[in-house]
């Protein structure tokens, strides 16, 4: 059964200084490092949100083999990404997706396959480091209305997630990846400047 990938990357990184999507680590892309982690990690298709500095994340990054939608709503918050990213994918047939945001680089294929491995129509799955959560996150295709419906504002899937507690799993992944975000310049490793 196919298991979508979508990455959200549409944010303007105010607190970095610049979108996310274009900050260079280790010699790439943040959002080439998200778009193959979900590629890797077997998720097909894959359709990556974009939104400020569009034109740019397009014209620098490899987003091959990934339907690239821009959001115009992305000042508004990630949660317009993510309905974006649903809507496009409800023509196809997956029956569930693996939703990866751009800013989290030590998320590995690995965590990816992890939660791609339970995805059925009722799936709800996240990733669980330590005693945090965390992504990525497997929403299975019967829970996208009530996804989109509640993702407003700076919200994603967590205003959903709360309503269905009982029936999300939470999928140890600190063995295989990290959950840690990049916030400010400070948090890259390398390569701040994004030069290379």
């Amino acid at each position: 059964m196919p298991v979508a990938g979508l990455v959200l990357a549409a944010g303007a990184g105010r607190r970095y200084g610049r979108p996310k999507a274009l900050v260079n680590l280790d010699g790439r892309l943040l959002v080439e490092r998200a778009v193959a982690a979900a590629r890797d990690g077997g998720c097909r298709p894959l359709v990556t949100v974009l939104g400020a500095e569009a034109a740019a994340v397009r014209d620098r990054a490899d987003l091959t083999d990934t339907i690239v939608i821009d959001n115009r709503e992305w000042a508004t918050g990630m949660g317009s990404s993510l309905r974006a990213g649903l809507a496009a994918l409800q023509p196809t047939e997956a029956v569930a997706v693996v939703v990866l945001l751009v800013d989290m680089p030590g998320v590995t294929p690995e965590a990816v396959r992890r939660l791609a491995e339970l995805a059925t129509p009722d799936s709800l799955a996240m990733a669980g480091y330590g005693a945090d959560r965390g992504h990525p996150v497997l929403l299975g295709r019967a829970h996208w209305e009530g996804v989109a419906a509640l993702a407003v504002g700076d919200v994603g899937a967590r205003a959903y997630l709360r309503t269905r507690a009982t029936d999300l799993r939470i999928v140890p992944c600190g063995d295989i990846a990290a959950g840690g975000d990049i916030d400010t310049v400070s948090d890259t490793v390398s390569d701040p400047a994004g030069s290379g």
